[in-house]
């Protein structure tokens, strides 16, 4: 655990606070993956890094010619974000893997490139048809589910869909001094109502979520009442049927959508075998977030991901973020059987 707690560390220090600065394809996620990479030749794997960036070290096993199993995660950051996100999946891999040694299948640890903004290299990956039989990867939860649950892993069951739609407000401008409130169109408390509109219709769908983070005010004065005003809505929900739900009742088209994606049954199985093993209570949820475990499952790939327990009340994307050490030791033990097992098959 020391040396896995070391090597966060070298990761978070990377492009200097506060907090982790390793956007994806910046010199900063490069160095990130040097240095891993230089973890993974100390180690004795076999270092590959393919045409989109992508960085694989392998266990070749006793019977190469069958399906691979991977693990690991991705380097690159938001700005300003935390010490685990991403980062923890690798170290966390290179590590189970260092445990595990030689077995039937060929293991690898596999840190993608760009997975904040659309999860470019594993998205490239599947392109490239380039996939293994299984993926496993372990994960910050960045969210408070498991604190308030009191449990110290969770496994993931799927991750939800999700669409992006613009709404577009017109009011009229006029002078913030002159014009008298009665007979305003001010096109910006137009925009707060439908903001708070948007709130209830996604709280009242179980699982749902709806985020307004983006509003663009014209002609943008401040003094003059707001002509027009655009908002961009994120919304997401963990099931087909919730997600049209969610979208029919915003009105937001669901062209395009992101559709929710289920984790194997299969790998699901490896780490409830793993939780019974150590006594653990097998808790179970949905990601909110995407990863790139979703890209691999929508591929065909049997993915699957388990969750370490956030502190700081889910705090994620952020210096804040935080996980207990022997919550993360706990995890990298459930993480190596579970590899052990799909590997052994």
């Amino acid at each position: 655990m020391t040396r896995l707690l070391e090597r966060l560390d070298q990761l978070y220090a990377i492009g200097g606070g506060p907090g982790a600065n390793r956007i994806g394809y910046s010199p900063e996620e490069d160095a990130a993956h040097e240095l891993a990479a230089g973890w993974l030749r100390e180690a004795g794997f076999e270092v590959e890094v393919d045409a989109d960036g992508n960085l694989l070290g392998r266990l070749p096993g006793e019977r190469p010619e069958l399906p691979e199993v991977w693990t690991g995660s991705h380097l690159d950051s938001v700005p300003q974000g935390g010490r685990y996100d991403g980062a923890l999946g690798v170290v966390a891999g290179i590590e189970a893997l260092e445990r595990l040694g030689r077995r039937r299948r060929t293991l690898a640890v596999v840190a993608f490139r760009e997975e904040e903004r659309g999860c470019v290299g594993s998205r490239a990956r599947c392109r490239a048809g380039s996939l293994p039989g299984a993926w496993l990867e372990l994960h910050h939860e960045q969210g408070p589910r498991l604190e308030r649950a009191g449990s110290p892993l969770g496994i993931v069951t799927g991750i939800v869909g999700y669409k992006r739609g613009v709404v577009e407000l017109e009011g009229r401008a006029g002078h913030a001094g002159t014009t008298p409130m009665e007979g305003r169109e001010d096109a910006l408390v137009a925009a707060a109502a439908e903001i708070l509109r948007i709130r209830d219709v996604a709280a009242a769908i179980d699982g749902a979520v709806a985020t307004v983070g983006y509003l663009d005010v014209e002609p943008g004065g401040v003094n003059v009442i707001p002509g027009r005003v655009r908002l961009v809505v994120d919304a997401r929900a963990p099931d087909g049927g919730r997600l049209s739900k969610l979208l029919d009742e915003l009105g937001v088209d669901g062209t395009g959508r992101t559709e929710p994606v289920a984790m194997s049954d299969m790998v699901r199985g490896a780490l409830r075998t793993a939780f019974e093993a150590r006594g653990l209570p097998v808790v179970e949820l949905v990601s909110g977030a995407g990863h790139d475990a979703g890209v691999l499952a929508a591929a065909g790939v049997d993915a699957g991901m388990l969750f370490v327990r956030a502190g700081s009340g889910g705090v994620s994307h952020h210096p804040d973020e935080s996980a207990l050490d022997d919550d993360v030791a706990l995890a990298v033990d459930v993480l190596t059987d579970a590899l052990d097992e799909l590997a052994s098959a």
